[in-house]
C-alpha cells in the first residue's frame, strides 16, 4: 500500500511539472508573438531557419530578449549541434540577421 502511495505521488508529481512547463512555454510563445507584431519585427518562425542556417542542429530553447540600452530586440536560440555541443545563436529581431554565435561551455 505504502509503494503505491509513493509511486502516485512521484507520477503525479512529475505530470504537475510537465503540464506546468508547457503553460509556461505557451505563455512565453504568445508574449513573443505579441511582442514581435506590436514593434514589427520578425516571426519566431523566421528567426528559427535563419538561426539554424547559421548554425545546423536542434533547438533547444528559444528566447526574444530586450538588449539593453534601448537597442532592440534579439531572438536567442540554444542549439546542440551534431557533435553534441550546444551554441548560443542570437537573430537581430529586426533586421533578421545573426548578430552573435557562441559556443556554451558548461
Amino acid at each position: 500500500m505504502t509503494n503505491s502511495i509513493h509511486k502516485f505521488t512521484a507520477v503525479s508529481i512529475f505530470a504537475i511539472g510537465i503540464f506546468s512547463t508547457h503553460a509556461i512555454a505557451d505563455d512565453d510563445l504568445n508574449e513573443a508573438n505579441a511582442i514581435s507584431k506590436e514593434f514589427g519585427l520578425i516571426t519566431l518562425d523566421d528567426a528559427k531557419v535563419k538561426a539554424l542556417a547559421a548554425k545546423p542542429g536542434v533547438i533547444k530553447d528559444a528566447d526574444l530578449e530586450n538588449r539593453k540600452f534601448g537597442k532592440g530586440w534579439d531572438y536567442e536560440f540554444e542549439i546542440v549541434d551534431s557533435d553534441g555541443k550546444e551554441w548560443e545563436v542570437n537573430i537581430d529581431a529586426k533586421t533578421g540577421k545573426v548578430s552573435g554565435m557562441n559556443r556554451d561551455w558548461f
